[in-house]
């Protein structure tokens, strides 16, 4: 069997200090800017090595790319991840900050959830391509992302720009590559599990560590800390690349995925549901909007009211997502996974816990092996309570891996209150009417 050596680069997280909203973050002398039509050069999506990681290896890929696992360490592995910090994508006392993986990763490390501690039962792709252009302009506007590319010369100047006003959402001289980083993780993860369930009944979880985040990124232009999206880009990329018709993508961010939802509004074979606080940033995401065109009826909005928490994601997911998907049938589940839904996190108002985390990561798992062999893949999106944000990722780690929950350890019930219940059945019922469920 061949083997490879991955040398880490140490992360130390930073702080965040985060204040009330997305829109009272205070603005500082900065540049803003806008996008204009431009000839940018298009190049092939590019291999990728982290820097400060020496990677030795041998024969080590599938037949088609040399840079992802082999197919036997892919069946051997219950859950594959990859890591875009992002670290030159930053701006101090933003919420959303270079921070946000590193916490993560040695949260892991910590909780010995890491190839180091537990062999070939976790996968890391250390070693994969950059998306190209092309990859990016199957979902968004070539005229932002050619503008995005060529105001990176200004941000270098400038040291930060603004490109959009609501969230706001920044760019550094970093910013265009590290999103091109972001979105390959993500394709790399999709490539990976896809060559494993071609091989294997029961393969591996993917779940993409990666930041800046992307469901919010509507396909003419950045928004809401989202550069690029994403799970968007990977859901064509599966259909594209592996003859995927299918794809189901669920969404538990406090926000609504707008970028998501707007991206794929007329396609009937891309099945968006998403859950989120109602009235909360951007204000989209209602009820009411199904999809258009023939995508009508494969767009699914929940918008839970305020102070919704583990009852009530419960209750929606047996009652809303299960048939849901039980009825589109999906190839492929990719899951846009926002972790700022939790009592602590700063910018909303629900109350999940890091246990609804660990039973929403069981459940759509268990539900991915019954409709679609498996074939899923989690995207880092919000969070920014550092604290809460880590112990819910490696609880959901040790969900993907069948094991049991730790989240008695962190979560207080001190800090919850009564559910609005008789909100949140209206809110379902009236879902369940308008699709039929």
């Amino acid at each position: 069997m061949s083997m490879a050596l991955i040398v880490r680069p140490h992360f130390v997280p930073g702080s965040a200090e985060i204040s009330g909203s997305r829109r009272s973050i205070r603005k500082k002398n900065h540049h803003w800017i806008g996008f204009d039509l431009g000839n940018g050069l298009s190049s092939g999506r590019k291999h990728l090595m982290k820097p400060n990681t020496a990677f030795i290896c041998c024969s080590f890929g599938t037949d088609k790319d040399p840079l992802l696992p082999s197919i036997q360490h892919l069946t051997d592995a219950r859950l594959i991840y990859s890591v875009s910090a992002a670290l030159g994508h930053n701006k101090k006392s933003h919420p959303e900050c270079s921070a946000r993986v590193p916490a993560i990763v040695n949260a892991l490390e910590k909780n010995e959830l890491t190839p180091k501690f537990r062999g070939s039962q976790i996968l890391e792709l250390a070693n994969f391509k950059t998306a190209s252009i092309e990859d990016i302009a199957n979902v968004h506007d070539r005229a932002y992302v050619f503008g995005l590319e060529k105001a990176m010369d200004e941000a270098s100047d400038s040291g930060l720009i603004f490109i959009e006003g609501s969230g706001p959402t920044y760019a550094t001289s970093t910013t265009f590559q590290d999103s091109l980083i972001a979105a390959g993780a993500g394709m790399a993860l999709v490539d990976s599990v896809i060559a494993a369930s071609r091989n294997s009944s029961d393969p591996p979880t993917g779940f993409a560590l990666i930041r800046p985040p992307g469901h919010h990124a509507v396909p003419k232009g950045p928004m809401g800390f989202c550069v690029f999206g994403n799970v968007a880009i990977s859901a064509r990329h599966a259909q594209l690349a592996h003859g995927l018709k299918r794809v189901f993508i669920i969404d538990f961010d406090v926000h609504h995925g707008n970028g998501t939802n707007d991206a794929f509004t007329e396609d009937p074979d891309i099945f968006f549901l998403p859950t989120h606080q109602d009235g909360s940033y951007p204000g989209t995401g209602k009820v009411s909007d199904i999809g258009k065109g023939k995508g009508e009826g494969t767009t699914l909005n929940l918008p839970l009211p305020g102070g919704s928490g583990d009852i009530a994601m419960r209750t929606a997911f047996e009652e809303i997502i299960v048939p849901c998907v039980q009825r589109f049938k999906p190839d492929l589940i990719l899951v846009s996974a926002g972790y700022d839904a939790h009592v602590l996190d700063p910018l909303a108002n629900l109350q999940f816990t890091t246990g609804t985390y660990y039973s929403l990561a069981k459940d759509i798992k268990r539900l991915a092996k019954e409709v679609c062999g498996g074939r899923c893949v989690f995207f880092l999106e919000g969070g920014y309570n550092l604290e809460s944000l880590s112990s819910s990722v490696t609880d959901s780690f040790r969900a993907l891996l069948g094991e049991e929950s730790l989240a008695s350890e962190f979560d207080n019930p001190a800090y919850l209150y009564e559910e609005p219940m008789r909100k949140v059945r209206d809110a379902i019922e009236r879902a369940k009417s308008i699709h039929r469920l």
